[in-house]
């Protein structure tokens, strides 16, 4: 294990979220030095038994909840909101990702808090943001996707969105709640104190939009869905190979466009001043997609990337995770980190972004329900044996 100092090293977080927004947001902070405690409920949180399930925990839990520290709490309960505003009184930073109210109902709110420990980063995360007409909207990834105009640009033409296979819109908002953690605590050490930081799912997705709101204002154009091209930048499209297999071509720079219609045989199109800069191009999509598409057909897919990457052309196949473990790349870069659970391995992967100098790292595997019980409840609140017996048998923690 490195012994390299984490940017986060002496932040405690606690994370009382469920399922994937709040809690991969402690695990990025873990990652990188955090002292997250993972507030579940007596039952733990209901990703433990989430697709593929070893021993009685998901392999996904066991990536999700590394490098935290697991005690039960049941909130519905006063004894357990009690305990959980003594933690906050410790902590750094909470991370809560409840329907905007539940902790204000519980007695738990920014405001209540804030008396208590003015210091502590209250992070929120909620489909629609904790304002506005839309704020007690039930807000899932899948839905917030489609209101942040997400979905609307995926897929083909006249077909129905397309939605990729993972919660995207819970991953996002994730990374955008770590950054938002990371500039308070910035924001702090200059002298300021603790703040709310509302992060909505719907939000965070709508900031991937690139130009889709300038290009509406100004020139009233509706991004439309592309299928497998991105629109006004060509060529840039997936082509199929006579192995079956496909390739990504990137070929929208003016002089990269001219490497890649000379290597597919076409000098015609490479040299035509019709298609020497992006417009031009767009106009004669049609005709160029169809040209590598020829191309591309008569070819294996490896002989496809290894004719373009010889003149610079970006190209690259379409992997699986299969397809990821076995490529040199991804184990030249530590992508997968080995961690072990009852003796046995597993590989997780490991969170980015790389830092040379302070990197982040898996410590342990998520962990049992309540498996740090004693040790968060008894030494840092100052609970003895008998406490935690009689908090067991009033069924406040497990």
């Amino acid at each position: 294990m490195s012994d390299k100092q984490r940017p986060l090293d002496g932040i405690r977080v606690i994370e009382v979220g469920q399922l994937l927004a709040g809690p991969f947001t402690g695990t990025i902070l873990a990652y990188f030095g955090a002292e997250v405690i993972k507030i579940e409920p007596p039952g733990g949180d209901p990703i433990r038994g989430w697709r593929e399930v070893r021993d009685g925990t998901s392999l996904w839990y066991r990536s999700l909840g590394r490098n935290k520290k697991s005690v039960t709490l049941d909130l519905k309960n006063e004894a357990g909101r009690d305990l959980l505003l003594r933690l906050l009184d410790t902590s750094d930073v909470l991370v809560e990702n409840f329907r905007p109210g539940a902790m204000e109902d519980w007695g738990l709110g920014p405001e209540t808090v804030k008396q208590r420990n003015p210091d502590l980063i209250y992070t929120r995360i909620s489909g629609y943001g904790q304002t506005g007409p839309y704020a007690d909207k039930p807000g899932y990834a899948s839905v917030t996707e489609g209101f942040a105009g997400f979905r609307y640009i995926n897929g083909e033409p006249g077909k129905p969105p397309v939605r990729p296979n993972i919660s995207m819109g819970d991953t996002i908002s994730a990374i955008h709640a770590a950054l938002g953690i990371a500039l308070a605590i910035i924001a702090r050490s200059k002298g300021g104190s603790g703040q709310v930081i509302d992060v909505a799912l719907y939000e965070s997705m709508f900031n991937l939009m690139e130009a889709i709101v300038p290009e509406y204002d100004g020139a009233g154009v509706v991004r439309e869905p592309s299928g497998t091209t991105v629109t006004g930048i060509v060529p840039t499209n997936t082509y199929r190979c006579d192995d079956g297999k496909y390739v990504v071509i990137g070929g929208n720079g003016d002089s990269i466009f001219k490497r890649l219609m000379q290597a597919a045989g076409r000098s015609d199109m490479a040299e035509n001043p019709a298609m020497a800069d992006n417009a031009g191009r767009v106009r004669h999509e049609a005709e160029i997609d169809a040209a590598l598409s020829d191309w591309c057909a008569v070819h294996s897919s490896a002989h496809v990337i290894n004719t373009l990457e010889a003149v610079r052309v970006p190209v690259g196949p379409i992997y699986s995770v299969e397809d990821m473990f076995a490529d040199p790349q991804y184990q030249a870069r530590g992508l997968f980190e080995q961690v072990e659970i009852d003796g046995k391995p597993l590989k997780i992967p490991a969170i980015l972004p790389r830092l040379e100098g302070t990197p982040g790292r898996t410590d342990w595997p998520g962990g049992d329900i309540g498996s740090h019980n004693t040790e968060v409840l008894s030494d840092l609140l100052g609970l003895s044996e008998s406490d935690l017996i009689e908090l067991r048998d009033r069924g406040v923690i497990r």
